[in-house]
């Protein structure tokens, strides 16, 4: 792999992710964080705790001590005033980015491959959360944290510069559909998986299910090309597997078509209700589309907005 192939790919991957992020609304990165007890990284979480930062007046009840009385507020009005300050918790971001072969896909030259969208929204994702005061950390592709968390833009620079070097060398075909992600994960951390998830559904289960054992939070990122969703071939088409599956022909793909969609439609329930068994969210995303709805949606998810 030569040098400058690399920085060439991840400039361009950083320049994408930069102007997605740019046209986010910014209270997506001023919502409330998403979990009161993860290790690391400082951030308000619009509600009253320990913090230096003032949240919000409240009146005065029983519960209260009289050191958090505001007297000041409180004699403007004829009643008693407790001043609360907003908490500050930590939080450590864990992402990670499908690059296997199946992922190197694309129905036309005008559309980048599923892999390369999904570095760019996490990218995107890593940015917007490092402009919160976040910490992120890559998980490598067979599970494992890539170097311990950090902030800013050196932390993004450096993770553009570790995808980009997979997307540009040849993915390994032995690797498994779906990584058993290490529990060395910081306990009550967020992770956010961009991913086709066409692996079995048991075996996302066995790998998502473990890290909500660890007290893991997570999203799920469906990235799937236009033509996976709708089969857009007639006659006789030969498919030939991108991870060692071998090949398929179908003389009259149009009749497949019904089955197939209903096929993936069942899949994607089944990712969906795995989801919400264990409070994650799940989304989905085509590289035909702009990826700002999509990200929106996660960074609600992430943050916890609600409008």
């Amino acid at each position: 792999m030569k040098v400058a192939d690399k920085r060439e790919e991840s400039h361009r991957l950083r320049v994408q992710a930069d102007a997605i992020s740019a046209t986010l609304p910014s209270i997506l990165v001023a919502a409330k964080r998403i979990a009161a007890s993860v290790t690391m990284g400082s951030h308000g979480r619009r509600r009253a705790g320990v913090g230096d930062s003032f949240w919000q007046f409240r009146p005065y009840n029983k519960d209260d001590s009289p050191q958090s009385i505001d007297w000041r507020q409180s004699g403007k009005v004829d009643m008693v005033f407790v001043r609360e300050r907003e908490w500050v918790a930590a939080q450590t971001a864990a992402l990670w980015c499908d690059t296997s072969p199946s992922m190197r896909y694309r129905s036309s030259p005008k559309l980048p491959t599923k892999a390369e969208r999904a570095a760019v929204m996490m990218l995107t994702t890593a940015e917007l959360l490092t402009d919160a005061g976040e910490r992120i950390l890559r998980i490598s592709g067979d599970g494992r944290p890539v170097r311990a968390a950090a902030a800013g833009r050196l932390a993004v620079a450096q993770m553009a510069d570790a995808l980009a070097g997979e997307l540009i060398s040849e993915p390994r075909e032995d690797a498994p559909e779906m990584p058993a992600f290490s529990n060395a994960l910081p306990r009550h951390s967020t992770i956010v998986l961009f991913s086709d998830f066409l692996a079995p559904l048991d075996e996302i289960a066995n790998a998502v299910r473990a890290l909500s054992r660890l007290g893991i939070s997570g999203h799920m990122m469906q990235v799937l090309d236009p033509a996976e969703e709708t089969l857009p071939f007639s006659g006789r088409v030969r498919f030939v597997g991108m991870e060692n599956e071998g090949a398929t022909v179908i003389d009259r793909a149009e009749e497949a078509r019904a089955g197939y969609i209903r096929k993936l439609n069942a899949h994607r329930d089944g990712l969906r209700a795995l989801a919400t068994s264990i409070g994650w969210s799940f989304g989905l995303h085509h590289p035909d589309h702009a990826a700002q709805p999509a990200l929106a949606a996660l960074h609600n998810a992430i943050t916890g907005h609600r409008r």
